[in-house]
């Protein structure tokens, strides 16, 4: 195989970012409108309830203007008050690293842990809350894309509405190829962005807010006004006839509306359906190359990414560096405690689709073979894949 004659990926398969749905990418060339024209502020009112839409809930969902990182502080800086004690849910690094923010704002962060292989029960946060009539607020990534680990966010939201607790939940990575709402996982504020299964690039968050949600962050001294943090600033933005806190990215909005005209038109079962296909088919071909998965057990493993283990022997980044140069592929690296221990492949948005379970099945083992001399059979793990496609 020759390598890779220039210097772009030809086929971006990582966990994020994800490569643009061809729509979306033509709705961010359209002009891009002054954001107080009547036909821009008619185009967010029109938006805003698409995502309403989309994220099956009645509550109008806040448009914040940047990538989510920016709705998953801002979210913890609202709703967290000085006196409230936070259950942290952790199961990975990025769970882990809500806890950061959290203490920021808060007396106390306890944290009630697994190992970053696995997932958390729901019979254990239901103990830990019969222990800490203290706890108030209960947050969970419900996918930790450095692990490609699920926890039953639904479940758990169930035991937390239960105690009459406050759920904050991380849906970045699986909101839009999984089953999964706001009203599904009961969440008081349900943070997610379309720079993942939508299909857009980095740019915007999607925060739902329950009613119990704003009745905290309004009786919540300390949350942020006239910030970059302040989801009350956007409580009422999604109105025509209200205004904006700053300037919005128009032509990301543009974007938005194009990605989620396309999962309502194809439709969201649909949408998860072959987010699921395809994670089934490069499962299957990485067993049959003889490789694994870092997830304890598949039935923990998310459909939007996999995280394989890397074999013993091998660098990771020079796995991956291989698969770039030679095959034009790239995939994602861990992150914190999982960094040279997994490699990542996205099944995100456009590139949810079977064919790219054979790209990837291609290109991760072309590149280890090239570093351990033809110890895989490629062929037998696009046969698995094939097989699992139909």
């Amino acid at each position: 195989m020759m390598k890779n004659a220039g210097n772009d990926p030809l086929f971006t398969l990582t966990t994020g970012p994800v490569d643009a749905y061809p729509a979306v990418l033509r709705a961010l060339s359209m002009p891009v409108w002054y954001d107080y024209d009547p036909a821009f502020l008619a185009c967010f009112e029109r938006v805003s309830r698409k995502a309403a839409a989309a994220m099956r809930t009645e509550s109008i969902p806040l448009i914040l203007q940047g990538e989510p990182v920016l709705a998953l502080e801002a979210a913890a800086a609202s709703l967290i008050a000085r006196h409230d004690v936070v259950l942290n849910l952790v199961s990975g690094v990025y769970g882990a690293g809500f806890g950061d923010w959290a203490g920021r704002y808060c007396a106390t962060v306890r944290e009630l842990a697994v190992a970053y292989n696995e997932a958390l029960d729901p019979a254990v946060v239901d103990r830990e809350l019969r222990r800490h009539p203290e706890i108030g607020i209960v947050c969970l990534c419900h996918h930790d894309t450095p692990s490609g680990t699920l926890n039953p966010v639904d479940e758990i939201g169930c035991v937390v509405k239960r105690h009459g607790r406050l759920f904050l939940v991380d849906a970045v990575s699986s909101f839009g190829g999984m089953a999964v709402t706001p009203d599904s996982c009961r969440a008081d504020i349900f943070i997610t962005g379309p720079n993942k299964c939508l299909g857009c690039p980095p740019s915007l968050s999607l925060v739902a807010v329950s009613e119990g949600g704003w009745r905290k962050i309004k009786a919540n001294p300390d949350a942020p006004r006239a910030s970059v943090l302040s989801l009350l600033d956007w409580e009422r933005a999604w109105l025509a006839d209200e205004p904006f806190p700053y300037t919005p990215s128009v032509a990301e909005i543009n974007g938005l509306e194009a990605a989620l005209d396309g999962y309502l038109g194809e439709g969201p079962e649909q949408v998860w359906a072959r987010h699921d296909l395809t994670a089934r088919a490069f499962r299957a071909g990485l067993r049959a190359m003889g490789l694994s998965l870092w997830a304890a057990r598949e039935s923990i493993a998310s459909p939007t990414a996999t995280a394989i283990r890397v074999p013993e022997g091998v660098d990771e980044a020079q796995w991956r560096a291989l698969a770039r140069e030679h095959y034009g592929v790239m995939f994602s690296s861990g992150r914190g405690e999982t960094l040279g221990k997994v490699m990542r492949v996205g099944h995100m948005g456009p590139t949810a689709r079977p064919l790219y379970a054979v790209v990837a099945l291609t290109a991760l083992g072309g590149a280890l073979n090239r570093l351990r001399a033809g110890r895989v059979d490629v062929g037998t793990g696009v046969n698995a894949a094939m097989a699992v496609i139909g």
